[in-house]
């Protein structure tokens, strides 16, 4: 079946709103995550987030609970307009057995499979408890805009740490940044240079492809990257 993870990130204010919509469309193990967002102001009317208390709504939805979601944030919450947050879906490809997935929704076989042509990605930074800032300049210098601050508890094993270097049991922040896909691989080199595992941030980071967003605007030709010199 045709299904995916759907993220919303919007202001705290609006999270219990946001909830609502997620119930209505049938979704099933809503989580809600209290965060901040880290958008320096002059990517503001990019990405539509800024420096306040934000709060990320998650849960597992099939394509026809997807579209209904997406209709009613943008009816009821305006979220395709930049300013009101941003709403993605992240393709699923596979759930740990039956009751995994009525676990995850209980509506039925829909087909077909999520579209697998991706314009963004979504970048996700573990990394040391309070050096959020570090990690998001290093970001913005390769062309990121805003990135949204989660904060969690490590469990990572003695062995793994010792190999890495990187203690996984220690208090950690991650970051989801939104890329365009062209622009991810710069992005996440420049965290792994000037923010990576051997500096005092110990980032470590990775992405997934994002199926749909809205609530960014689209980009300038001023803003797409460079075209490659021919010969």
């Amino acid at each position: 079946m045709e299904l995916y993870y759907v993220l919303a990130v919007t202001d705290q204010e609006k999270g219990a709103d946001m909830a609502a919509l997620f119930q209505a469309a049938g979704l099933r193990g809503i989580l809600t995550m209290l965060c901040r967002g880290t958008a320096s102001s002059e990517h503001l009317d990019v990405y539509g987030l800024e420096a306040t208390e934000k709060a990320v709504i998650a849960a597992a939805a099939d394509a026809r609970q997807t579209a209904q979601l997406l209709r009613s944030a943008k009816r009821r919450l305006f979220i395709d307009i930049p300013g009101n947050g941003i709403l993605m879906t992240i393709p699923i490809k596979s759930a740990a057995g039956a009751r995994s997935l009525a676990y995850l929704t209980d509506s039925g076989m829909t087909g077909g499979t999520p579209r697998m042509e991706f314009e963004h990605e979504l970048i996700i930074v573990i990394l040391n408890e309070g050096y959020a800032d570090f990690v998001m300049d290093a970001a913005r210098s390769a062309g990121a805009g805003g990135g949204t601050v989660l904060h969690a508890k490590g469990t990572g094993r003695e062995r793994a740490e010792r190999f890495f270097g990187v203690s996984l049991a220690d208090e950690k922040d991650m970051i989801y940044i939104v890329a365009y896909a062209d622009r991810k691989a710069a992005i996440m080199k420049a965290i792994n240079e000037k923010a990576g595992p051997d500096t005092r941030a110990r980032a470590i980071c990775f992405s997934l492809p994002i199926s749909s967003v809205v609530g960014l605007r689209a980009r300038d030709d001023e803003e797409l990257p460079p075209e490659s010199p021919e010969g």
